[in-house]
């Protein structure tokens, strides 16, 4: 008969055309297809060659790379944007606006001929209520009035309030920091141990480092993919892959989101194998002739050696590759994949699939 293998997401099967006991056999599988009374799914039948394992790999998801946008560390994380809390701080010579806040912080010193005290110059501070950038990326500061934040460093809002105060204040100096950051943070979710929001700082972080300051995954490094969304366009890769490709581990910016997610991946075998069986992946990637090895092949006794089939969901980006039309309103395409085990050729192919 055959020898089927399901894997999750795909189905794996091998055929042989004596009667079924754990499978459809190969002329079933192969009539099924041809009328809709037999196929309600509309799933196509497609040898494997090498323009398929082409058109599969060209239409596999987007690399984190692709979010990059050549970016890497040019990327500013010290920019004031609507949502921050800033803590503002103002110094004053003498008796200035904010002469009541934080008290004289130097005095004269004593006259050397006379020992009496010398004339006296006091410098003044006032640390501001916190203040928060609104929706339009302006601040409102005493004596100074609305001004815009959004886009600015921290000196060079501090630069603006002073020359706003000039005239009105004894050569007044401006401090300002930002004491809860949200334009330049990422959010991280998920399987996580600390979800939440993260600054991002002048070190520019990148996507390892943040999974780290979030307390690593709660789950094996092998189950756990990672995705992150930016600017409307997302992509993800397992976590075991991103640790073994630097040029995956992308420089993260302002608004990211990284979603941490435990997916234990397996696959499911049916047909003339020694036991139907589900098998986990236990690595970030998995070839078919590695799936074939690892049930064992399909059995010499019973099996059809040029009629192993996999069985899969394909997003609407490889169906096109492969010239399978997705039903409207679907989101996916069924597509059972047919590999001649007899044709040496299968071999290497099933070693790119």
């Amino acid at each position: 008969m055959r020898v089927l293998v399901a894997v999750l997401p795909f189905l794996l099967l091998a055929a042989c055309n004596t009667l079924p006991d754990s499978g459809p056999v190969e002329e079933k599988i192969l009539d099924s297809a041809k009328t809709p009374q037999t196929n309600p799914l509309g799933f196509r039948i497609v040898p494997l060659s090498p323009a398929v394992v082409d058109a599969v790999a060209a239409g596999a998801a987007p690399l984190l790379s692709s979010l990059d946008g050549g970016l890497g560390e040019r990327t500013q994380n010290d920019r004031i944007g609507p949502g921050d809390v800033l803590q503002v701080s103002i110094f004053e010579l003498g008796s200035g606006l904010f002469g009541g806040g934080g008290g004289g912080l130097a005095s004269g010193a004593a006259n050397p001929l006379t020992g009496g005290p010398g004339p006296s110059t006091s410098v003044t501070s006032e640390n501001l209520p916190p203040i928060a950038v609104d929706a339009g990326g302006t601040v409102d500061v005493p004596y100074v009035g609305r001004i815009r934040a959004s886009g600015r460093t921290t000196t060079e809002l501090a630069s603006a309030i002073q020359a706003g105060l000039k005239g009105q204040s004894q050569n007044p100096q401006v401090l300002v920091r930002i004491s809860t950051d949200i334009a330049n943070a990422v959010v991280v979710g998920g399987d996580i141990r600390k979800p939440g929001r993260e600054p991002l700082t002048l070190a520019h972080e990148r996507l390892l480092d943040m999974i780290a300051i979030a307390g690593g995954p709660t789950h094996p490094p092998e189950d756990v993919t990672v995705q992150v969304s930016r600017g409307g366009r997302s992509a993800r890769i397992p976590l075991e892959t991103l640790q073994d490709s630097p040029d995956q581990n992308i420089a993260l910016i302002p608004g990211d989101r990284i979603q941490v997610s435990t997916h234990p991946r397996t696959f499911t075998v049916f047909g003339a194998t020694s036991k139907v069986s589900e098998t986990p992946f236990n690595a970030p990637q998995l070839s078919l002739a590695e799936a074939l090895a690892r049930i064992g092949g399909p059995l010499d006794e019973r099996a059809d050696p040029n009629a192993v089939f996999l069985f899969r969901f394909e997003s609407p980006e490889v169906a096109a590759g492969l010239g399978v039309p997705v039903r409207r309103g679907a989101r996916a395409a069924p597509v059972v994949y047919q590999l001649d085990m007899m044709n040496p050729t299968s071999y290497f192919l099933a070693q790119r699939f």
